[in-house]
């Protein structure tokens, strides 16, 4: 993402532009568009294999390869048959990892049976456990939208890691991929997706812009998650979603569709630095609200620089002032001059600043502004997507100044040769006719928000779920230091939403790091602990009896009538 010094910081990808959008993500959702029931229900009809057409998948009945057809599918497909590879890693801390690894395309066709699409997917799995019916099998995706699902594959979850932690990241560097001491494949199997028009997904007839819709988007991936569910027989198993970004603000949507057009219910949801209302994201500067969510956001910023290992309870004070005296002094405007000064006092204090900085803005920081304050004397500037990343200012002595972003932009080179290799060498599938899209622009420019006046939200999606089922567990982490989807929004979004019971089945974690903060071996130790806490906990709750209401459950069986 560029920055260009003479507006406020270019629009966060997969944001709409702050004008008349659609909500799209009501607890009862309105009827599916004609394309987006079309595209539900041809997916969901697709013939031929969309799994792995070597081993079937762990999990799966001994018979399950028998019942796949031999077959490819439908003609036009330019991706590769599906590969299936064995593999296995030692982790750092001493322990072995086996597993099956499969790399390869779920097709999309119509009525007649003419390809549309093809929706690339990588799936990690093993064997279950003694006593165990089937592992838990979660999906991921992640965000743009344009976005593939390398960053949760090689940087976040997956079985192997990009490293890419440090205080500023080379596009040039080495790409070599190690074990990863934070993959999810110890308690579920993992199966990465990416959206048309990212990765090697691409649409048939090359206009992908019709799947290009919060919608249509939502419907297609819910469609391949029961595809490659029902193919792979997997549908007995507990179910989890992982989504990033944009990718968090689709999991509560899928989960909706998954639940009401598929008939899958999913055990739990992990929100990884969500965006769960456009609307919170990057209001207008005469709005306060964006000044209020992203002020403990800055604090944190201001912590870590000083060498502090951040945590909530050091963000109290900033968090009460950002929503009390801060706000009532921004509600007074920039031409109190008392409440000017106030906030100058206490707005520096907090985040580290100059006060001269801070008064020029009348204590309403611009994430620009700040990205390039915080170390204007060594001419470096943060990343909006983590401040503790930082690169060279190409043109430090400028009053304004355009730059790609120190983390976002760096990564995008080593990552996608990464996972190119990745493909071709430990998973055996070389796409050799198409490019490989980490981040495409053309989808993010080209999405469909709505034609309505509120802008896309995804709270009232989530507050359906909880309420419909009383088992469903939902993980939000974020990044403290992460400017671009602040972790002070969703705390406030999550305090509106009520408990549904008595058990906590909503939590927020917050880790050190920014957007990406998996990026940070603390912050990626602690994730997998508590996810894997998580889905201890759901597995728990999928196998126990709510008693009806008013009810006693009896002692013992025989009670029962």
């Amino acid at each position: 993402m560029r920055h260009d010094g003479r507006s406020t910081p270019g629009r966060v990808p997969g944001s709409p532009d702050g004008r008349s959008r659609a909500a799209s993500g009501g607890a009862r959702r309105a009827p599916l568009g004609r394309l987006a029931a079309a595209i539900l229900a041809l997916l969901l009809a697709a013939p031929g294999p969309l799994a792995a057409q070597g081993a079937p998948q762990a999990g799966a009945g001994p018979a399950a390869e028998a019942r796949r057809p031999p077959e490819r599918g439908p003609e036009g497909r330019k991706l590769p048959p599906d590969q299936t590879t064995e593999h296995s890693l030692s982790l750092p801390d001493g322990r072995s990892l086996a597993f099956a690894a499969t790399a390869g395309s779920l097709p999309l066709v119509d009525e007649g049976g003419k390809l549309q699409a093809e929706i690339a997917f990588v799936a990690y799995t093993r064997p279950a456990k003694a006593g165990e019916a089937q592992r838990p099998i979660t999906f991921a995706i992640n965000g743009g939208p344009g976005a593939s699902s390398a960053y949760l594959n090689i940087g976040a979850i997956g079985p192997w890691r990009l490293p890419t932690d440090g205080g500023s990241i080379s596009p040039s560097r080495p790409v070599t991929l190690v074990p990863n001491d934070g993959t999810w494949l110890d308690f579920t199997d993992l199966v990465f997706i990416d959206p048309v028009g990212t990765g090697y997904s691409r649409a048939a007839d090359g206009d992908a812009k019709r799947y290009w819709s919060v919608d249509a988007d939502a419907s297609v991936l819910a469609a391949a998650i029961a595809r490659y569910l029902r193919v792979n027989d997997r549908m007995g198993a507990p179910k989890f979603y992982v989504g990033e970004s944009y990718g968090g603000f689709r999991g509560p949507l899928i989960a909706g569709k998954l639940q009401e057009d598929v008939g899958v219910g999913l055990s739990g949801l992990v929100l990884l630095s969500p965006v769960l209302d456009f609307g919170w994201l990057q209001p207008p500067r005469t709005n306060p609200w964006g000044h209020v969510t992203r002020l403990p956001s800055f604090a944190a910023a201001a912590l870590e620089r000083g060498g502090a290992a951040v945590n909530r309870s050091m963000l109290a004070d900033a968090e009460s002032y950002a929503t009390g005296a801060y706000l009532g002094d921004l509600l007074k405007g920039p031409n109190d001059a008392a409440a000017v000064a106030r906030l100058t006092d206490r707005v520096s204090a907090l985040t580290g600043l100059d006060p001269a900085f801070v008064r020029a803005q009348a204590g309403r920081l611009t994430a620009h502004s700040v990205q390039r304050e915080i170390d204007r004397a060594g001419g470096r500037v943060a990343s909006a997507y983590d401040t503790g990343v930082t690169g060279w200012d190409p043109d430090p002595t400028a009053p304004h100044s355009g730059f790609e972003d120190p983390l976002l932009t760096a990564i995008q080179a080593p990552l996608t040769s990464a996972m190119v290799e990745l493909y071709a060498r430990q998973l055996n599938w070389r796409v050799t006719n198409l490019r490989y899209e980490l981040l495409n622009g053309a989808v993010n420019r080209g999405w469909t928000w709505g034609s309505g006046r509120s802008a896309p939200e995804a709270v009232n999606a989530l507050r359906g779920a909880l309420a419909l089922d009383g088992n469903l567990r939902v993980l939000v982490a974020h990044g403290f230091t992460d400017l671009v989807t602040p972790y002070f929004v969703s705390k406030l979004l999550i305090d509106q939403l009520p408990d549904y019971g008595t058990e906590k089945r909503l939590s927020l974690a917050v880790y050190p790091g920014g957007h990406m903060f998996y990026s940070r071996p603390e912050a990626r130790a602690a994730f997998q602990r508590d996810v894997a806490a998580l889905y201890a906990s759901a597995l728990k709750a999928r196998t126990a009896i709510e008693p009806r209401a008013g009810i006693p459950t009896p002692e013992h069986p025989r009670d029962m009538p």
